[in-house]
């Protein structure tokens, strides 16, 4: 039996229902009743408890400017896929959240892995810059290298939250791109 308080289509923001397809739609609505009164995004069936793999390497490299030696816990991060991610996390609802990612409309995950994508380019280029510039003695460069791609990749991680919570907005990839130099 549905739950009385669980959302029906009338209470969806059209816009979100809005380039969902139809062959996606009727399975969107049981899973966005499924994910209903859970830290899972009913509008995309999406946690932001995934981006807390991004935040761990930000912080790791926010401190790696006073202390170099972090690099080495740097390098210890990879990137990490949405469903293994949850796998290996104590997020109360890991299991529902793996589940529920097969069933994320088109609309959401395209966008979403790209910014993945996006994401683990932005921290690999800059672990391997400030591997660099750590072995060049460069304090200054290494700070400024720092500031720049933390800044980066807080940009790609409020994209991936955006998209998370029902945007569809992406990063250029030229921005990407411009970053790490290709």
């Amino acid at each position: 039996m549905a739950d009385a308080t669980a959302p029906g289509i009338g209470d969806i923001d059209p816009q979100i229902i809005a380039g969902i397809p139809d062959g996606e739609l009727a399975d969107y609505l049981v899973w966005r009743e499924r994910v209903h009164n859970t830290n899972i995004s009913e509008k995309t069936l999406l946690a932001t408890d995934f981006l807390n793999h991004f935040n761990e390497i930000v912080m790791l490299v926010e401190m790696v400017p006073d202390m170099p030696e972090m690099i080495e816990d740097c390098r210890m991060w990879e990137p990490k896929g949405y469903q293994d991610h949850f796998r290996q996390s104590g997020f109360s609802d890991k299991e529902l959240a793996i589940a529920a990612y097969e069933h994320v409309p088109s609309k959401f995950k395209v966008p979403f892995e790209d910014t993945i994508v996006q994401m683990n380019t932005v921290v690999l280029a800059t672990l391997a810059k400030l591997a660099s510039l750590i072995e060049e003695h460069d304090p200054d460069r290494l700070r400024l290298e720092c500031q720049l791609s933390v800044e980066l990749m807080n940009r790609v991680a409020q994209v991936a939250n955006g998209i998370i919570h029902g945007t569809t907005h992406v990063m250029e990839q030229s921005e990407i791109d411009a970053f790490i130099g290709t």
